[in-house]
């Protein structure tokens, strides 16, 4: 493709783009930055409201060969792209080993209402949960499960984190998410459009595999999921209609978060689509 032109380090686009590693300037400019192949990928086929997500498009050189088809199809898209020396990539990124590709995109979150209103069948809700790594693995693990949504309460940490946007390797841009929404409010909510509530707590007086042996996972659900440390406060397993811990059969003291949210989304993911469940398919 020749040699491109670099845009200046100095460049008001380059300044504008490395502004979005701090939360006060993402949400005023409602924009984040998704780095990496696979994120800028999913981010160039997402719209939200008919809007392209991806605004613009910063690749070094060697990116830009190695993923001809990502920046053909954001330029197809519309998308702007720049070409960028490594340190320029690398200072925007902010991390220690920048991927080369750095997308700009446009928040993407949904308001509550409309997850309700498209009747879920399976949610997570982080609920305190502050470390941007595991929110973007929980919502890595939602996606994989086939959630329909996930919700982040308002003491949760923000969504757009670069560490969350990194750990959700493009999960962010395959299902709906909403932001900000205090618990009592969630959980309320989605008990009434029919969704059981069930608290996910080492501490929970039921037991994931009684609650599948007994067959009442089936129907929709939520799983919410507290804080990495000190796990869920009373006050928010009182929210729910069962506390449920996931059973340790070995020696091990406890489940990381992530770890734990993998287990519980994939059973009411695998009970719904059982014999009887609200997902099962009928024959014929």
């Amino acid at each position: 493709m020749g040699t491109p032109e670099l845009i200046s380090p100095r460049s008001p686009r380059v300044t504008a783009a490395r502004r979005l590693a701090r939360r006060a300037f993402r949400g005023k400019e409602c924009r984040f930055i998704a780095e990496g192949p696979q994120a800028v990928r999913e981010a160039i086929a997402h719209r939200r409201y008919g809007v392209p997500t991806l605004i613009e498009l910063f690749a070094t050189v060697e990116a830009a060969e190695r993923h001809t088809e990502i920046v053909e199809a954001a330029r197809a898209a519309g998308v702007r792209v720049h070409f960028a020396d490594d340190r320029t990539v690398a200072d925007i990124s902010q991390t220690v080993t920048p991927q080369g590709l750095l997308g700009v995109c446009r928040f993407l979150d949904s308001p509550f209402e409309e997850i309700l209103a498209a009747r879920p069948q399976l949610v997570a809700v982080l609920a305190n949960v502050r470390d941007p790594g595991n929110a973007g693995t929980v919502l890595r693990c939602a996606d994989a499960a086939g959630a329909d949504a996930v919700v982040l309460t308002d003491a949760s940490v923000d969504l757009y984190n670069p560490k969350s946007v990194r750990a959700s390797v493009g999960s962010l841009f395959h299902l709906p998410v909403a932001v900000g929404v205090p618990v009592e409010r969630v959980t309320a909510g989605l008990r009434g459009a029919g969704v059981r509530i069930l608290a996910a707590d080492g501490a929970g007086d039921r037991d994931l595999d009684a609650e599948l042996d007994t067959g009442s996972m089936g129907g929709p659900s939520a799983w919410v999921f507290g804080n990495e440390a000190w796990g869920l406060p009373e006050e928010t397993r009182a929210l729910a209609d069962a506390v449920v811990r996931v059973p340790i059969h070995g020696r091990a003291e406890s489940l990381n978060l992530a770890t734990a949210a993998a287990v519980c989304l994939y059973a009411s993911a695998r009970a719904q689509r059982g014999a009887g469940g609200c997902r099962a398919v009928s024959p014929g």
